[in-house]
This record gives structure tokens, sequence and C-alpha cells, in this order.
């Protein structure tokens, strides 16, 4: 009995130590996946916007504080948690947001005929209308 509680106890906490170590990896990958980014967005910067935009040199840190100003800025801060429409509801906002000009299509053939036969008088008589309204 004792070996077999023994056994269960050295893979739990076996199990404990992989989880563990699993979660330092995650986070030392992360910081130093932040670390690259912010290093290869300094290179480019300073590669580009010196002799494009006459801007200054950026030091490391200042490259990596523009990019969180820029996430903060421009950025979503909600997170994965915030609840976004699915693809089917925002295809079907679409649809909805161009179904009138679909339909008005169908009118746009006589739009040569009424202009060369109403539209220039049309148009002139509205400049002449506006010309008045402001003397």
């Amino acid at each position: 009995m004792d070996k077999y509680i023994e056994h269960k106890v050295k893979t739990k906490t076996e199990k404990i130590f992989k989880k563990a170590f699993k979660i330092l990896f995650m986070i030392i990958a992360a910081i130093l996946f932040l670390l690259l980014f912010g290093y290869c967005f300094m290179l480019l910067w300073n590669w580009l916007m010196p002799d494009v935009f006459g801007l200054p040199i950026l030091s490391y840190w200042k490259a990596v504080g523009i990019l969180v100003m820029a996430k903060i800025l421009f950025g979503n801060l909600e997170g994965k948690g915030h609840k976004s429409k699915s693809k089917k509801s925002l295809k079907h906002d679409k649809k909805n947001h161009f179904k009138g000009c679909r339909s008005d299509f169908s009118k746009w053939e006589f739009y040569d005929a009424y202009w060369k036969e109403e539209g220039e008088n049309a148009f002139n008589n509205y400049v002449e209308r506006n010309q008045q309204e402001k003397q």
C-alpha cells in the first residue's frame, strides 16, 4: 500500500513539475519574443525612418516604448475574452448593408439620357438658385 501511495505522490509531483516547467518555458519564450520583436522594430525604424522622413535614430527602449504606445492607441485592449461577432453574422450584416445599392443599379441605364435631356439644365437652375440665395 505504501508503494502505491508513494508512486501516486511521485507521479503527481512529476506532473506538477512538468506543468511548472512548461509555464516557465512559455513565460521565458514570450519575453524573448517580445525582446526580439522590439529589436527588429528598432532595426527597421533606424533603417527606414531617418532616410525617408528625417526622423531620429531610436534606441532599443525608445523603440519598445513606441510599440507599447501604438498598442495602447491603436490596438484593442480587450484581449481574447472579448466576444466578437461571428463570421456568419458579419457576412449577414454585409449583405444587408449592400442590399439597397444592388436594387438601384437597374436605374443607371437611364442616367446618360437623363443628363443629356434634363441634367445640365437642372444643374444650371440649381446653381442660379444658390447664387440668388447668397445675395
